[in-house]
Parts: structure tokens; C-alpha cells; sequence
């Protein structure tokens, strides 16, 4: 009876103490924590605890009142341990510009760094290591002249950015990028080893689980405070102060009450990916472990546990990736073995006995082999809309119900849920349109209602002026962005002219994302333009060169408008005009004054609702004539933060002060929904 008493005690004690954490969480949602630095020019000194080799520098995380992380463009000997003296400027890190996408200034948050720092100078101050950092630094340096080096990091250090992006992303879209997280199943098996050897050396029970916990808190600095480690370890602890003491508590709830404490210790945890998969999931497999321990054979079992962690996981993934592998739980069943009894103790024993590093590397040559060809079966990879919190709370109370009834035809209601999400976007009662942040380019995307339609025009690009490879927004930002959306194809591209800006990431969208249609100008093909055609051409996409041309969408009707034979790659932009709920929408590419002059004289242009102002807002489009004619309500730039053109001109923006201007500079993406009334909002880089 007392043993009930403190059981029943300590669970509404953690459960109230969890809600208050929960709440807590909530009010910091929106809010900065206070700290230290300030934006601006100043110098910084601490410890390095953090370093990552970046194209042309570093990027090292400093610690001293206050972490922060620094960026340094130069040669640079980065040891963990020494103090340095950094001179540059502080930056506020941004949020995200484009709906739905990571935030990097949350994710900074959870990591407790609320600044980033340009440094223009580095400078050693102190090269005395501390004891902690000489063994991780060792460590360091013995892991990388193995030719396993980024497995060995990955499963011993906890730092997995060294894997090539390729086979990373077919790790995500298998569902399996999880196991390479160290976490409880990595922690259970590490302590297993440790306590089989020190019970060979001494049959003191306690004094060995002592040493084990303290080598895994040590094991927690090396892998630099990841949040599945600390978890794996925290809830061996307790369970280990649990078990010895003889505790009537359920271990679910010693999680929870570790997750609570984390959340006080920083609310901004929840917007760390590893936080939520580490502790969700290892919730619902403690929470339904007798449904584990009920199979009896071994793939059966891990099918189970794979499964379960599927369920739990998949509306974070749908949340972070925006699609789900339902060959998952399957694929799962031939990595875990793989993973788990394989190449992670022997990446461990590889530490110690280097001749092994060869026997190492051609697995994991084979595990990414076998992730790469997996990934090509896409059937079964879909792509589900971003949710909001209510939909989620929805989501886990189906996923709950379903792994309740797993042996029960009532299961099925999650695939029923997962098939409605699928097509969710035939409910969408409004047509939108979205002006896409793609820095100093132009990418537009027009969404009809009920899954009529999508259209996109212009994919954007961000030239290099320096030579270098360009930023790929296309499969980073805009794919993304359209798989949140709950889009699975385009119906028509319609690529205005054939400046990079505007056309560069074409190639990438037809290689990564489904194009039904393509509209190109009719007007002097350059380079770009024909290796379009041609990639279109392999790829049996259907694209039409067009300058006048109106074509229908169900009910929806688009006129595309051309100045014939301009001979200029800006004036042969196509402009493209259309109707939709009562709003009149006119999109002027890049077109000069002298096209929208010819525009104006050709074609009966009514009042316009939205109008797409030409060639980023530069002085040389958007006519007084063009303006007082259209009389255009609401005004939309695409120009990037601190380009080179200095766009949008003050001149343009006076021309406009009548009316509402809305600028990717200032304003991120917008996002402007066509209800009986023009809604928008946006996402500013800071907010």
C-alpha cells in the first residue's frame, strides 16, 4: 500500500510539474532571452568547445559568460580547449524567410547562443588545455587518419556533418537517419559493455554502475551536450538509483520528469529536432513495450520497436521534411541489425584496434550502398503538408490509438488519416499566392483552390560573382517550401526570361520535383534557356516558346503578354496576367518602362488587384504611366538583403507610397490569400 502511495505521488507530482513546464515553454515561445553582447562591432573572448570546417573557414562555437558562435574566413589552427580573442561584429541570428522551414535562430536558441559573431581576427590568448579537451582533442585526431573517419565521428562523437549530403538526405528519406544519432539504443549497449568488463575485474555491483555513470557523463561532454545522449544517460542514472533503491516508479515517468527539467533548463529545446525525436520516441517505446516484449524472435521484435518508432516520429518528419518513407518501419528492420550489432561496436573496437578500420569502412560503404539504392523506390516516399500545433496533438492521438490497437483492424484509421492528409489540399477553399525569398532573384507561386492547379513562375538563382558553385535554393528552400505546401507537382513553369536570377534553378526543380508543363519566351535562347529545353527534352517534360499565349486551368484563365522581338533579355520577359476570385493579378518579369508603354497600348489592362513590380523595383520599370493606369492595391519586390543593385530604387518606392508595398528585402516571403478580401502575411528575417 505505501509502495501504491509513492508511485501514485510521484506521478501526478511530475505530470503537474510537466504541464507548468509545458506552459513555461509556451511563454517564452516568441521571446528573446537577455543577453550580453549586442549587434554590432566588438570583440569576444573565450574557450573553443566547438569546431567545423566551413567552405573558406570555420565556424567555432566560443564559451565563456555566454556561448556564441563565431564564423572566421581565414587559415586557422582550431584546437578545442585554447582561448582566443576575436575582433569583428555581432549579428542577431534570422529566422527563417520562407514558411515552414528551419529557423536557425530558434535552433540557436535551444543550443543557448543567442548571437553570431563575423570575426575579422582571431587571436590565441591561452593555449593551456584543460584535461577534458586534451582527451578530446586526441580523440579528435586519431579518428580522422581512419578511413571511417566520418562514421567514427558520427558514432564516438556524436557529429555526423562530415557524412557526404547525398547519402545523408537517403538516410532522411529512408527513415533511418535516426540510428545514426547516438542515443538510448547507442547508451544501453555502451554501459552493457562497460559493466561486463568491470564485473570481470571486481563483484562490487554499485561501485561499477558508479564508474559506468561517470564515464558516460564524461561520454556526454565528448559529444558535445547532445540531447539524446544527455537523455540516454540521465534516465540510466535514475533508473540505476531506481533499481538499487528498490523505487516503485514507472520509468516513463523518471522521462518525463528528465524532459521537464530539460524544458526549465531551456524552453527553446522544443525546436531541436534531436530533443523531440530522442524523447518522443523512447515515450511511446516505454510506454508499449509489453507489445515488445510479447514477440518473441528477434526481426519480429525489431519490426515492432521499428514500427513504433516510425508512428512516433512521423509527425515530426512530417513537420521538419515534409514527407514520410512507408517502407520505413521495413528498411528499418535491415539497419537496425546492421547498425546496432554490427557497425557501431565495432566502430568502438576500431578505436582501439586500428586494424579493423578497413573491415569498418567497407561497411559502411555497403550500409550507404544499400540507403542510395533504396532511395530510389520513391513510390513509397509522400509528401504531407506541414502541420500546425492542434493538427499535431490530433496527429498523436490517432498514433497513440493505432499503436494501442496494433494487433486490431482499428490500426487502419492511421492509414485513413495519412491518405486525407495526402490529399488535403483538394479542402483548400482559397487560392494563394506566394512571392518566394530567393535573395536578389524572382520565384512565384500561384495556388488554385481545391488542388486545381499549381503554377510557378521563375525559379530564382543567386549568381556568384566570385566563380564559385551557387547556393542551390531550389532543392534547400523552394522544394521544401512546396512539399510544406503539400504540393506534388507543378502544372505549368512559366520561366519569364533567361537571366540566372530568374531561370538558374530550373535544372535543379525539373531533377527534383515533378514539372507537368513549361513556358518559355519565344525570343533569343541563350545558354541557360537551352540547356532547359534540352534537360526537358530527356526528361519528356512538355515546354512551349510562347509570346502571346492564353491557356485555362479548370476555370482559371492566364494571358501571357510579350513585346515581340525586343532583342533584350529583360524585355523579352513574358508578363503574365490572370484573374482569380475577383482579384486581378498582372506579373511583369523583368520589363522595362518601354514593354510595359507597349503593354498598356496593346491590351485593355483593367485595374489591377496585385501587381508584380518589374525588375526588382529598379528605376528603369514601373512607369507613372503603368502605375495610373492599373492603379495597383497591393505591391510585390523580390530583392535581396544588401545587393548589389541597391533595389528596390527610392524612386520606385516613392511612385508607390499610395499604396501597399511588400518587399523579400524587409518582409521574407509573402504569402497573400485570395479570400473575399486580400489577407497576407510574412516572414521578415527578424521578427
Amino acid at each position: 500500500m505505501k509502495k501504491s502511495k509513492i508511485t501514485s505521488q510521484f506521478k501526478y507530482f511530475v505530470v503537474s510539474l510537466f504541464i507548468i513546464a509545458i506552459f513555461y515553454t509556451i511563454y517564452w515561445h516568441d521571446k528573446t532571452p537577455k543577453s550580453i553582447y549586442s549587434e554590432g562591432i566588438g570583440e569576444v573572448k573565450g574557450t573553443i568547445t566547438s569546431c567545423t570546417e566551413k567552405e573558406n573557414g570555420y565556424q567555432i562555437v566560443l564559451k565563456n559568460k555566454e556561448k556564441i558562435v563565431v564564423n572566421y574566413y581565414n587559415d586557422f589552427k582550431c584546437t578545442l580547449g585554447i582561448k582566443v580573442h576575436a575582433k569583428g561584429e555581432f549579428k542577431l541570428p534570422g529566422n527563417n524567410t520562407i514558411f515552414n522551414l528551419f529557423n536557425y535562430k530558434k535552433y540557436l536558441l535551444s543550443q543557448k547562443i543567442n548571437y553570431t559573431f563575423l570575426a575579422h581576427t582571431i587571436e590565441i590568448i591561452d593555449t593551456d588545455i584543460s584535461v577534458n579537451y586534451k582527451i578530446k582533442n586526441s580523440l579528435t585526431n586519431r579518428i580522422n587518419q581512419y578511413k571511417s573517419k566520418e562514421y567514427l565521428k558520427t558514432f564516438i562523437l556524436g557529429d555526423s556533418k562530415t557524412i557526404d549530403g547525398d547519402v545523408m538526405n537517403s538516410y532522411r528519406s529512408n527513415g533511418v537517419s535516426h540510428l545514426l544519432a547516438i542515443s538510448g539504443m547507442h547508451i544501453t549497449l555502451l554501459s552493457a559493455i562497460l559493466l561486463y568488463i568491470l564485473n570481470l575485474v571486481s563483484k562490487n555491483k554499485r561501485k561499477n554502475y558508479v564508474i559506468v555513470i561517470l564515464i558516460l557523463l564524461f561520454y556526454v561532454f565528448l559529444t558535445n551536450f547532445t540531447p539524446s545522449v544527455v537523455r540516454a544517460t540521465l534516465l540510466f542514472t535514475t533508473l540505476t538509483v531506481k533499481n538499487t533503491f528498490k523505487l516503485p516508479i514507472e520509468t516513463k515517468y523518471l522521462l518525463i520528469l528528465i524532459c521537464t527539467l530539460y524544458l526549465f533548463y531551456n524552453p527553446f529545446m522544443i525546436y531541436h529536432i534531436g530533443f523531440m525525436f530522442s524523447f518522443i520516441i523512447a515515450w511511446f517505446l516505454i510506454q508499449f513495450s509489453y507489445l515488445i516484449e510479447e514477440t518473441k524472435n528477434y526481426i519480429g521484435k525489431t519490426f515492432i520497436i521499428s514500427l513504433i518508432a516510425f508512428l512516433a516520429s512521423t509527425p515530426i518528419l512530417i513537420n521538419n521534411f515534409f514527407n514520410i518513407n512507408l517502407l520505413s518501419p521495413l528498411i528499418n528492420v535491415i539497419f537496425v541489425p546492421l547498425v546496432s550489432i554490427i557497425i557501431f561496436p565495432l566502430s568502438v573496437l576500431t578505436i582501439i584496434m586500428p586494424f579493423l578500420d578497413s573491415f569498418l569502412h567497407l561497411l559502411t560503404i555497403l550500409m550507404e550502398n544499400i540507403s542510395l539504392y533504396l532511395e530510389k523506390i520513391s513510390y513509397f516516399n509522400i509528401p504531407l503538408k506541414h502541420m500546425n500545433l492542434s493538427v499535431t496533438v490530433f496527429y498523436y492521438l490517432i498514433i497513440y490509438y493505432t499503436i494501442k490497437n496494433l494487433k486490431n483492424i482499428k490500426c487502419l484509421l492511421i492509414v485513413l488519416i495519412i491518405f486525407v492528409h495526402y490529399n488535403i489540399n483538394y479542402l483548400d477553399k482559397y487560392p494563394a499566392i506566394t512571392m518566394i525569398d530567393v535573395g536578389q532573384g524572382d520565384s512565384l507561386l500561384i495556388k488554385l483552390p481545391y488542388n486545381k492547379g499549381n503554377i510557378l513562375v521563375d525559379t530564382g538563382g543567386e549568381f556568384r560573382f566570385d566563380g564559385k558553385k551557387p547556393y542551390d535554393i531550389m532543392t534547400n528552400k523552394t522544394i521544401p517550401y512546396l512539399k510544406s505546401e503539400g504540393i506534388h507537382k507543378i502544372d505549368y513553369l512559366i520561366l519569364t526570361h533567361g537571366d540566372f536570377d530568374h531561370v538558374g534553378m530550373a535544372g535543379n526543380l525539373l531533377n527534383n520535383f515533378k514539372v507537368e508543363k513549361i513556358f518559355l519566351n519565344n525570343q533569343n535562347d541563350n545558354i541557360l534557356e537551352q540547356n532547359i529545353i534540352n534537360l526537358a527534352e530527356t526528361k519528356n517534360i512538355e515546354y512551349e516558346r510562347v509570346g502571346e499565349k492564353t491557356f485555362k486551368i479548370k476555370e482559371y484563365k492566364f494571358e501571357i503578354f510579350n513585346r515581340p522581338l525586343a532583342n533584350d533579355e529583360n524585355d523579352d520577359s513574358l508578363i503574365v496576367y490572370t484573374k482569380i476570385n475577383g482579384q486581378n493579378i498582372l506579373l511583369m518579369g523583368d520589363a522595362s518602362a518601354k514593354v510595359e508603354k507597349h503593354i498598356l497600348d496593346t491590351y485593355k489592362l483593367p485595374k489591377v488587384d496585385i501587381l508584380k513590380i518589374g525588375h526588382h523595383g529598379s528605376k528603369t520599370s514601373t512607369s507613372p504611366e503603368l502605375l495610373s493606369k492599373t492603379l495597383p492595391r497591393i505591391n510585390l519586390i523580390s530583392a535581396g538583403r544588401s545587393n548589389l543593385y541597391n533595389h528596390p530604387h527610392t524612386q520606385t518606392i516613392k511612385r508607390l507610397e499610395n499604396s501597399i508595398v511588400l518587399i523579400t528585402k524587409t518582409e521574407g516571403s509573402v504569402k497573400l490569400t485570395l479570400k473575399d478580401k486580400i489577407f497576407y502575411t510574412s516572414c521578415p528575417l527578424q521578427r
